[in-house]
């Protein structure tokens, strides 16, 4: 294995009887995009707190960069975007920013650099000294994002990143995660949006809590016998699709 993978081995969670998760296997290597795909209450969100280190599987494990997880070596080179925003609301944008970049170490003249840099691509620079609670949904999601990519991760796991923002935006949220993958992170990405899992390099169709198909679209389409992510989803989840569906 590589050690600046991510790696999920065989991996249950169970909540007292009830299983949530069941015998997840997937890796991602550094300079790929991997999107976890499915409906909501399917397990994504569970599966990205055990490859953070939040959760600790009932069986398998996460390991992280060489380290099983929970790891505090490993976590330090993470940047998680949770659902929920952590984020201080009676702080301005800049202030959230200049508190979690100490936290990894970053002050002065770098961080202020590095803080513009991220604003400019999430379309926040004209809001920075605004206090968070001002903030949109959309907004805050972006400020989120900028928190997570701070310290230049060499894991980048994002928890539905771009809920609530704009196509157009999204889009160049998007071209950027590509970039950051490039240098060689390792990144990690829940959604339930088709043509954002387009944009990965693998996609990993998750329901009731386990994998259903793990590939490139062409590899799953091609498999599914689909012309479509969504049919391709439907057929592998044991279904024929309805005339019409989107």
């Amino acid at each position: 294995m590589n050690t600046e993978d991510l790696s999920l081995e065989d991996v249950d969670l169970f909540f007292g009887k009830k299983q949530i998760l069941r015998g997840i296997c997937l890796r991602v290597r550094p300079g790929e995009i991997c999107g976890l795909l499915g409906p909501s209450g399917c397990g994504k969100t569970t599966l990205v707190r055990i490859a953070a280190g939040i959760l600790r599987a009932s069986r398998g494990r996460a390991v992280v960069l060489g380290e099983s997880m929970p790891k505090l070596l490993a976590m330090a080179r993470i940047g998680y975007m949770a659902q929920g925003d952590a984020l201080y609301p009676a702080l301005s944008a800049e202030e959230n920013l200049q508190f979690f970049g100490s936290v990894y170490g970053l002050r002065g003249k770098a961080l202020r650099a590095r803080i513009a840099e991220l604003a400019e691509t999430v379309n926040l620079s004209e809001d920075m000294k605004k206090p968070v609670h001002l903030y949109s949904g959309g907004m805050k999601r972006r400020l989120s994002l900028i928190a997570a990519l701070l310290h230049k991760p060499s894991v980048l796991i994002l928890d539905e990143p771009t809920v609530g923002i704009d196509p157009l935006l999204r889009r160049g949220i998007w071209a950027h995660l590509r970039g950051v993958a490039q240098e060689g992170a390792v990144i990690l990405v829940t959604t339930h949006v088709m043509d954002e899992a387009e944009q990965c390099n693998r996609i990993a169709m998750l329901r009731d809590g386990a994998l259903l198909a793990l590939g490139t679209r062409d590899e799953i389409l091609s498999a599914a016998g689909a012309v479509g992510l969504e049919e391709a989803f439907v057929r592998f989840s044991g279904g024929a699709p309805e005339e019409g569906a989107v």
